[in-house]
């Protein structure tokens, strides 16, 4: 029987009446595997090397298609040190995966796919509007009746980095689709083990940046981040984590709990938690 594809396109508007957890929709999650399954599976048509700032791990630009459905993707094998950062296409699957279970849903469906006879990521790729960067670069305001829901994104995506110590955030790797959804990409610097990453958080009030609280956040995600145990991270992302990545996870795990009672403390649970 012949697969019924629906096109991957995002139609999520942060408005009223709208959950603000989620960058996709129910409907696009329910989708994910269909297009997991579309990533490990459909044949390479085009393929280009990408490179220069923007792309300093020189992923692959891969146009697939299967069964009249075209879509383009980002492969990338890095690992190990380059340029002085650690790399491990492992961890874009891992990002992935623990992005779903938390129900934030902001990184697009990625897989393992093998290419020219090596192992690496694949995710689906997403036209945006936008990076966060062409926004403040080019002045682009914010939508005064989108203003509630991206600060939210905002805070949500702070504390996802936190989690995963995601030391490689910038602007240039937020995605803004044309209706103001926030989209993750590029976590191949991510799940970091030493001391720096595990005994404190990257994105609080004394930041190197400036003041990144985890401001307001939801409950359901929150409760979920308090249920998470290394068995049930391991479940979640199998063999793209190891032990030490897990063990580092979970000591990010106490120190984000700590964080956000902090700010309840402060500022009332009413203000904090949705």
């Amino acid at each position: 029987m012949k697969k019924i594809w629906t096109p991957f396109i995002l139609v999520l508007i942060l408005g009223i009446g709208i959950e603000p957890l989620a960058q996709f929709t129910a409907e696009e999650v329910a989708e994910f595997a269909k297009w997991e399954d579309f990533l490990a599976t459909a044949e390479i048509v085009e393929q280009e090397q990408m490179g220069g700032r923007l792309a300093v791990t020189e992923p692959w630009k891969l146009t697939l298609e299967k069964d009249g459905i075209r879509r383009n993707a980002l492969w990338k094998d890095v690992q190990g040190r380059q340029k002085g950062y650690l790399e491990n296409w492992r961890w874009e699957i891992a990002a992935y995966r623990l992005s779903n279970y938390l129900g934030l849903n902001m990184v697009a469906p990625t897989v393992e796919r093998r290419f020219q006879g090596n192992r690496g990521s694949i995710q689906l790729w997403v036209d945006s509007e936008m990076s966060y960067r062409d926004k403040i670069e080019n002045d682009v305001k914010t939508p005064s009746y989108k203003v509630f829901y991206f600060n939210r994104a905002v805070y949500l995506q702070r504390a996802f980095d936190n989690l995963i110590a995601n030391e490689d955030r910038h602007m240039g790797n937020i995605l803004i689709t044309k209706d103001w959804r926030f989209i993750l990409i590029d976590h191949s610097r991510t799940f970091r083990t030493s001391g720096k990453f595990t005994k404190n958080l990257i994105n609080t009030s004394k930041s190197r940046e400036g003041n990144k609280e985890m401001k307001q956040l939801p409950r359901d995600f929150v409760d979920k981040i308090k249920e998470l145990t290394a068995e049930k991270l391991k479940e979640i992302v199998g063999e793209y984590l190891d032990d030490k990545e897990i063990e580092a996870v979970m000591k990010r795990k106490v120190l984000i709990l700590e964080e956000i009672d902090k700010i309840i403390k402060r500022d009332g649970e009413d203000k904090v938690l949705y």
